[in-house]
């Protein structure tokens, strides 16, 4: 009788013993599974947008060396999704968007509407604060990052002064110079608002304010009621 007592007794823990390791390694799984799940998920957003920002600096004519650095962030952030799911839809959705990027070119002219301003703006902005990320992680020295950003807060401006100015262009051909005028004042504003060196606003400054001029010529208000008394006080002088 209490043979069978310890026997069953053992029994029970066994199934206990059996049921935890069960439970275990169903929980593990699932764990794994939604860590991997989450993970795919993060690989997914910052590989699209990394893809599409390097798409809008090409067509920018963004530095080939910032370029090159946000390539390498994105080939890494490809690998791994090629580790997780080989041969998933995700995968082939992002090798994709990747021959996509590749064959971008330099194209100013795709910027030329509010939207697409707006949208290259955003992808800048996250190219600028990815390149900050990747200083922190170690990938850049702190001192390259600020460079790059730099060159990305200036083609930043540049390229809605550059929108503003090919309206300006259009407007003109099209006879409105009044709506022209406004979008060349615009793109001047922009650029004088902009923390930049003086130097390297200058050039586009003195563009945009010629073109002003040839549109609303400098008004002469001539010599003035000062500048003629002073000329009839000179020639009375005269012998």
């Amino acid at each position: 009788m209490l043979g069978d007592n310890l026997y069953l007794v053992i029994l029970i823990a066994g199934v206990g013993i059996l049921a935890l390791a069960i439970n275990y390694v169903v929980t593990t799984r699932e764990q794994q599974t939604e860590a991997r799940r989450e993970r795919l998920s993060w690989l997914q957003t910052q590989a699209e947008h990394t893809l599409h920002a390097l798409a809008i600096l090409k067509e920018s004519g963004c530095r080939q060396d910032i370029i090159d650095k946000l390539n390498q962030h994105a080939m890494a952030l490809i690998e791994e999704i090629s580790l997780l799911a080989p041969d998933s839809e995700l995968m082939s959705e992002i090798s994709k968007l990747k021959e996509s990027s590749d064959r971008s070119k330099p194209d100013k002219s795709r910027f030329n509407s509010d939207r697409a301003v707006k949208r290259a703006q955003i992808y800048i902005n996250f190219a600028e604060k990815l390149i900050a990320q990747m200083a922190q992680a170690g990938k850049m020295t702190g001192q390259l990052a600020r460079t790059y950003q730099t060159e990305l807060y200036w083609l930043n401006v540049s390229l809605v002064a550059d929108a503003h100015q090919y309206q300006a262009s259009r407007l003109i051909e099209s006879g409105d110079k009044l709506a022209a005028l406004s979008h060349l004042k615009h793109a001047k504003a922009v650029l004088v608002r902009a923390t930049a060196p003086q130097r390297q606003k200058q050039p586009r400054l003195d563009e945009l304010q010629a073109e002003i001029d040839r549109i609303q010529p400098k008004r002469n208000w001539g010599a003035g009621a000062l500048a003629e008394s002073l000329d009839d006080y000179l020639n009375e002088k005269q012998p």
